[in-house]
């Protein structure tokens, strides 16, 4: 399921999907993609500069998880310009969530600034209701 947030004027949307072929759900290893597009909607050139995640296994301990850029990038996006990208995360459980955010810099004044990461699903097929 696609889920969507808009902070500030960046538009993050996420989605996730279980990786059958790479889960190993026999020993607790449960692999999903997830895919995030970031589009910004405001009349302000920007650049993502870091992110933070909060990772939740309902079988395992909680994990953060914070760096500069996404999968070594730290993409300027100018008005209406966006950013894709894909990455995996493993889980112990077939149940979890991720959730976090974005430090986004203003280009015209090197202001900083939060944009939200919604909260996405991490479920396997089977388990969900």
């Amino acid at each position: 399921m696609l889920v969507t947030t808009v902070t500030n004027g960046v538009k993050v949307s996420a989605e996730s999907v279980f990786q059958s072929s790479h889960s190993d759900t026999e020993n607790s290893h449960y692999l999903f993609s997830y895919r995030i597009t970031i589009e910004n909607t405001s009349s302000e050139t920007v650049r993502l500069m870091s992110r933070y995640w909060y990772i939740f296994d309902s079988e395992g301990e909680a994990h953060e998880v914070s760096g500069d850029g996404v999968i070594g990038r730290q993409p300027l996006l100018k008005p209406g310009e966006l950013h894709r990208y894909s990455s995996a995360c493993p889980l112990a459980s077939g149940i979890g969530y991720m959730k976090g955010h974005y430090v986004f810099q203003k280009s015209k004044n090197d202001q900083l600034f939060k944009v939200q990461i919604p909260t996405f699903l991490l479920e396997a097929p089977w388990l969900m209701n």
